[in-house]
């Protein structure tokens, strides 16, 4: 028989064994929550200075005071169409650059490239709605800033385990949760404009607060508790906000 002291000190250490393997998750799951709350604040900051330059731009101005005509609209609707063809592509190649001990936050780009895959059909159905012609869609090409904007996000995609581009991701995807909803707003006060010629930006003004909840969850692996890695996200937020506004900027230098 085992003496009794034995058996409660076997039962004590493993006791005091749960008690530091508790604490231990507990203060990692804190750790967590630390560096997703580091990660936001560092984006709606980045996200604020984009904001306020997006309003600066003319086809941003005209639009939201009611003043865009349909020949300028035709012009950001089948530029905008370039970039959006590629969307899921460089996506895609971000979830193929993903190793197999990530396999998680491979599934979810994946998913979000689905998502995706069909968005430039509805603006290219707003292109022609708008007047556009099935010629201009066959010969149009990138603008400057779009060359520049698709160039930088495939770089970006085909690096090993580009969980930075969680950045880009804040950006574009904001513009469907926090700016869309203005910008049609604006659009339906165009005389010259239908709710046909912009049913792409309506339909993101409803359905990318989804997406950016997606995008907010995955700050919760492990894999985002890092220094480097906040670092290295905010910084791609950033170029790829400034590259978005200079293709804006690029309209119809193509």
């Amino acid at each position: 028989m085992i003496p009794n002291n034995l058996n409660r000190d076997n039962i004590s250490r493993s006791t005091d064994s749960m008690q530091t393997q508790a604490g231990t998750s507990g203060a990692s799951s804190g750790a967590i929550k630390t560096s997703k709350a580091q990660i936001l604040r560092h984006l709606i900051q980045v996200w604020s200075n984009f904001e306020y330059q997006l309003n600066q731009l003319p086809v941003v101005k005209q639009a939201i005071s009611g003043n865009l005509t349909l020949a300028n609209l035709q012009r950001l609707l089948l530029d905008h169409l370039q970039q959006v063809k590629e969307g899921s592509g460089w996506i895609t190649r971000a979830a193929s650059s993903i190793t197999s001990e990530y396999l998680d936050i491979r599934n979810q780009f994946i998913a979000h490239a689905q998502t995706e895959h069909k968005d430039y059909l509805m603006l290219q159905q707003n292109y022609l709605a708008a007047g556009g012609t099935e010629e201009a869609l066959d010969r149009a090409e990138k603008n400057l800033g779009t060359e520049a904007f698709s160039a930088w996000m495939y770089h970006r995609a085909s690096q090993a385990n580009p969980f930075d581009l969680i950045g880009a991701m804040f950006i574009i995807e904001g513009l469907g949760q926090r700016f869309a909803e203005h910008f049609t707003k604006g659009l339906a006060k165009c005389s010259s404009i239908h709710p046909d010629h912009y049913t792409f930006y309506q339909y993101h003004a409803q359905h990318d607060e989804e997406h950016i909840e997606e995008l907010e969850s995955l700050l919760e692996h492990p894999v985002f508790n890092d220094a480097k890695l906040i670092q290295a996200i905010t910084k791609t937020a950033k170029v790829t906000a400034r590259l978005y506004l200079l293709q804006l900027q690029e309209i119809g230098n193509n």
